[in-house]
């Protein structure tokens, strides 16, 4: 019987390192992307895994229906990921009631209602799974970074809560709270900030597939003691 984990923001750096990645401990997969398409990587995932399944499927979170978009193109599934997200580097005072309807959207409102919904395929399963790929900054908060900070953190407390709604019901709720990640989002950094940064981080920089196998552990039956939890994972930079 096949396996189908919802991944949402797959055409994302570490949401493609994700889907390599549970691909390989074979899940099928529903590849969420809104402006970037997923079909290289649905097309290179089956060719590689074909008795598995990978479907693309577009929405847009920044919009109210977008988690309504997501769900009625997914069918089955025992297991969500939450890798989707935008950033915002402005201070609180320069930030638009549009920005904060947008960061909400994104990574708060349409994520969870995805999960409203699509939970309700998980009474087929003994164990499903629920994971956040939050963010640093949702802990401790980040200066210029006011409402990205806050998102991330309601996040967190997401996952809270809804562990202990759900441990009855045999679904496991946890996040990755990652560091500072190689990606093309940090393009805005110049090397010379990228060489303070890296200073301030015991094991260095982070890579997607750190993210990526921190997710793997979470829903392939190694952590399944685990929910409501935050697996940090920042080289050391917050301790």
């Amino acid at each position: 019987m096949k396996k189908f984990a919802v991944l949402l923001g797959a055409s994302g750096e570490i949401g493609e390192s994700i889907a390599q990645q549970l691909a390989e401990s074979g899940w099928s997969l529903y590849l969420h992307w809104n402006t970037n398409s997923t079909a290289p990587l649905a097309q290179h995932l089956a060719t590689r895994y074909p008795a598995q399944e990978f479907i693309t499927v577009q929405a847009d979170f920044a919009s109210e229906e977008g988690a309504q978009q997501l769900t009625d193109n997914v069918f089955d599934a025992s297991c969500v990921i939450v890798a989707s997200g935008q950033s915002l580097m402005k201070m609180l005072i320069d930030t638009s009631d549009q920005d904060m309807n947008s960061l909400w959207q994104v990574h708060v409102k349409n994520p969870i209602a995805a999960i409203r919904s699509i939970s309700s395929f998980f009474h087929r399963y003994d164990r499903s799974y629920v994971v956040f790929i939050s963010s640093i900054w949702g802990e401790i908060g980040a200066s210029m970074e006011t409402m990205y900070s806050s998102v991330k953190g309601a996040q967190l407390s997401f996952v809270k809560a809804y562990a202990k709604e759900m441990a009855p019901s045999g679904t496991r709720v946890n996040a990755v709270s990652p560091g500072f990640i190689q990606t093309k989002m940090n393009a805005v950094f110049s090397v010379e900030e990228l060489r303070e940064i890296e200073e301030e981080i015991p094991l260095g920089l982070g890579a997607p597939q750190d993210i990526a196998n921190a997710v793997d552990f979470l829903v392939n039956g190694k952590a399944d003691y685990m929910t409501g939890q935050t697996l940090r994972v920042n080289g050391g930079w917050l301790i």
